[in-house]
């Protein structure tokens, strides 16, 4: 029986961790990572494509290598009184899955169940369309309807100025078109729990990846419909309760913070000037204990913009804490400046 040395596993672990972002150079990238010659990386190389962890194609230092998919499974689902997202859990998706750590499939007992009852319980759809994709190292899901759009829903049902204004109040969370039967607070629990979470409707597309601020764009890729991707690691220390216990602290106000991310406030090259774009990011707030505005990726805000949220909004709700997140140098400023007059 063949031995394989622990430093041996380390290299083929750091292969299949980073092979996504150097495709190309993996072998490079581990030699200069190890300190070891690209001949001893391409050896391990060889094992994994023998084993089916990668794939490649090309040849010699041409070769691209990528992770192998182990699990490839797709099934479509008419929508009907009788579809319920803990059977189709149980019976289907679970399978297929296959063994993960319990935290790990925690949160894909989640994102799941509550991504596949919205489309049950919202879009309108005939028919809903899941897919899987398990490699060596994470597994990605699609979660797909051919029904009334996420956005144009809730903008419609809301009344919100358009597509982008439906974005970023997803974003606070607590958003539902049917509070009868939902929260509110599945979409924006799921993005966090999950490496990379993605939903395309409408021609807009909302994504939250770890690391990384929430972002939109407005494409015309998908114009019926919701498609949600989820991504995660097959072996992470995240967890559904950390998640929770972070935007959710175990008190009595239950979810109590929220993040506001002002880039999705602002309109192509529109800078946040007015008291009515500060009322439209306000909305809502009043429903959290903490409030953290992101400032990425805003260069500056107007007087009145900052004055309605620092200094009105904050005397009328005294208890409700407000951060700034991310501001730069003249952000802080006109902050300060409207706080000074607050207290004067």
């Amino acid at each position: 029986m063949r031995r394989v040395h622990a430093r041996g596993e380390d290299v083929c672990q750091y292969i299949l961790q980073h092979v996504e972002a150097h495709p190309a150079d993996i072998a490079k990238t581990a030699a200069s990572h190890f300190k070891i010659s690209r001949q001893a990386v391409n050896k391990h190389l060889q094992r994994l494509v023998a084993e089916k962890s990668l794939t490649r194609s090309g040849k010699t230092r041409s070769s691209l290598y990528k992770l192998a998919p182990q699990e490839e499974w797709v099934r479509k689902y008419e929508r009907s009184e009788a579809l319920a997202e803990d059977r189709v859990w149980a019976e289907d998706i679970k399978p297929v899955l296959g063994r993960l750590p319990d935290n790990v499939m925690n949160i894909w007992h989640h994102g799941f169940t509550e991504m596949f009852n919205n489309a049950i319980d919202h879009s309108a759809s005939k028919s809903i369309w899941v897919g899987i994709e398990k490699t060596a190292t994470s597994t990605e899901m699609l979660v797909a309807d051919d029904g009334v759009g996420i956005f144009r829903k809730i903008q419609k049902e809301k009344g919100l100025l358009d597509v982008r204004h439906a974005l970023l109040e997803l974003s606070k969370g607590k958003l539902t078109t049917d509070p009868r039967r939902h929260s509110g607070e599945g979409i924006f629990f799921t993005s966090r729990m999950f490496d990379s979470f993605r939903i395309n409707s409408d021609g807009a597309y909302f994504s939250h990846q770890i690391g990384e601020a929430s972002d939109w764009l407005l494409e015309h890729q998908r114009e019926n419909g919701t498609a949600v991707w989820m991504k995660l690691q097959n072996h992470t220390a995240r967890s559904a309760k950390k998640v929770f216990d972070q935007f959710a602290p175990g008190d009595e106000f239950g979810f109590s913070k929220t993040v506001v991310p002002l880039r999705l406030a602002q309109y192509g090259n529109d800078l946040l000037i007015s008291r009515s774009q500060a009322k439209r990011v306000l909305a809502r707030v009043e429903q959290f204990r903490t409030v953290a505005f992101d400032f990425k990726e805003v260069e500056a805000i107007g007087q009145a913009f900052a004055d309605e949220i620092f200094r009105i909004f904050s005397l009328a709700h005294p208890d409700i804490e407000l951060i700034a997140m991310n501001a730069n140098a003249a952000v802080k400023r006109m902050i300060a400046h409207v706080k000074a007059g607050a207290e004067k």
